[in-house]
C-alpha cells in the first residue's frame, strides 16, 4: 500500500491523554501534528483510563488537517502492549501514527510493527497504514539510530528527546534544550546531526524535541532556529504560545518560497526542447542547474506543505 509518510510536522503538540480539557482545546490549535500522550504526561494510576479517553477523543473529535499520533509507554514498562492494543483496536481508522519513546534498538521497532500488523489484521483495518515515530532518548538509541530508522517501512520520523538524553549522558544542565554551562560550543550539534543523517539517509523526517520553559517564547525560537537551520522538519510544542513560532520557523520565508518555485519553473523550461535543452541556465543573475533544482525542491516542498501561495511566476524570456 502507498502511505504518505512525509506529513507536515512543523509543530508537534504534546497533549496529556488524561486531560479532557486539553484534548478538547488541542483540536482548535493550528499545530500540524498532535500527539496524545500516555507516557510522561500521564501518572501511572491515570494510564488505564487515559487509554479510553484517547480513544473517545480520536473517534469523536475534529482533528481536521492534523496528523494524529498517540505516544505509548516504552517497551521496558508493563503498559506498552495494552496501550497499543486498546488505542489501535479502539481508534485505528482515526489514528495516523504510534510514537514509541526511548527506542534503543531496531528490534523494539520491529516488535511494535508486528503488534500493529496483528491488530490491523484481526480488526480488518488497512495493514501498514499506521506509521511509527521513533524517539531517541539515550546514548544506546543514538548509537543505533541508523538501524532504528531502517527497522520498518512504517517508520516516519526520528525524534530527539532531549530531557531523558541529557540525563542519560550526565549532561551538566537542568534546563532542557539550553546549552550546559562551561561548554563554549553547541553541545547538541553531534546529536542532532546524527539523527538528521539517519533520517535523511532513509527518507524520514527529523523532529526536535521540547523546550520546557514554555513561557519563554524567545528562548524557544532560538532553540528551534538551531534545528531548522540544520534541516530538521519540525519541533515539539508544549504550550499554545509555541505553536505559531514553530510553524513560522520551520516554514520557508515568502521570498525563499517564491524563489524556489521560480527555479523549478525556469529549470523545467530551459531543459525542455523549447528552452534549448540546456543543462544550466541563468535566472536573473543566478546560474541554475540540477543541483539548484534539488535544493529548490526542498524549499518548495516545505512551502507547499505549509499551504503557502506563490506571489510571483516565471516568465518565458522573449526570443
Amino acid at each position: 500500500m502507498t502511505v504518505n509518510r512525509l506529513r507536515p510536522r512543523r509543530s508537534c503538540l504534546a497533549v496529556p491523554g488524561s486531560n479532557p480539557r486539553f484534548l478538547e482545546k488541542a483540536q482548535g490549535l493550528p499545530a500540524d501534528q498532535v500527539f496524545l500522550d500516555l507516557e510522561d504526561a500521564c501518572a501511572p494510576l491515570a494510564k488505564p483510563e487515559a487509554r479510553h479517553t484517547i480513544v473517545k477523543f480520536l473517534n469523536e473529535g475534529d482533528w481536521t488537517g492534523k496528523t494524529r499520533v498517540v505516544r505509548v509507554n516504552d517497551w521496558t514498562t508493563e503498559w506498552t502492549y495494552r496501550d497499543v492494543v486498546t488505542v489501535v483496536e479502539g481508534a485505528g481508522p482515526n489514528l495516523d501514527c504510534i510514537m514509541l519513546p526511548k527506542v534503543q534498538t531496531a528490534q523494539q521497532v520491529v516488535a511494535l510493527d508486528l503488534l500493529l500488523t496483528q491488530i490491523e489484521k484481526t480488526m480488518g483495518f488497512e495493514v501498514g497504514k499506521i506509521g511509527i515515530e521513533a524517539q531517541i532518548e539515550n546514548a544506546q538509541g543514538l548509537n543505533n539510530v541508523n538501524e532504528i530508522a531502517q527497522a520498518s517501512p512504517r517508520v516516519e520520523t526520528i525524534i530527539f528527546g532531549p530531557a531523558d538524553f541529557m540525563a542519560s549522558i550526565n549532561m551538566k544542565s537542568l534546563v532542557v534544550g539550553e546549552q550546559p554551562p562551561g561548554y563554549p560550543a553547541d553541545a547538541y550539534h553531534y546529536i542532532l546531526m546524527k539523527i538528521l543523517m539517519a533520517a535523511r539517509a532513509n527518507n524520514l523526517q527529523a523532529i526536535d524535541g521540547p523546550y520546557l520553559q514554555i513561557r519563554n517564547v524567545e528562548g524557544y525560537r532560538e532553540v528551534a532556529q538551531r534545528a531548522a537551520a540544520l534541516g530538521f522538519d519540525g519541533k515539539w510544542v508544549l504550550h499554545p504560545g509555541q505553536v505559531e513560532a514553530s510553524n513560522e520557523i520551520f516554514s520557508p520565508s515568502q521570498e525563499d518560497y517564491d524563489h524556489a518555485e521560480l527555479i523549478l519553473d525556469a529549470y523545467e523550461y530551459y531543459t525542455s526542447e523549447a528552452g534549448g535543452k540546456k543543462g544550466s541556465a541563468m535566472l536573473g543573475d543566478e546560474m541554475i542547474d540540477e543541483a539548484s533544482r534539488k535544493m529548490a525542491l526542498v524549499v518548495s516542498g516545505k512551502g507547499r506543505a505549509a499551504g503557502m501561495q506563490r506571489t510571483s511566476k516565471f516568465e518565458i524570456p522573449e526570443a
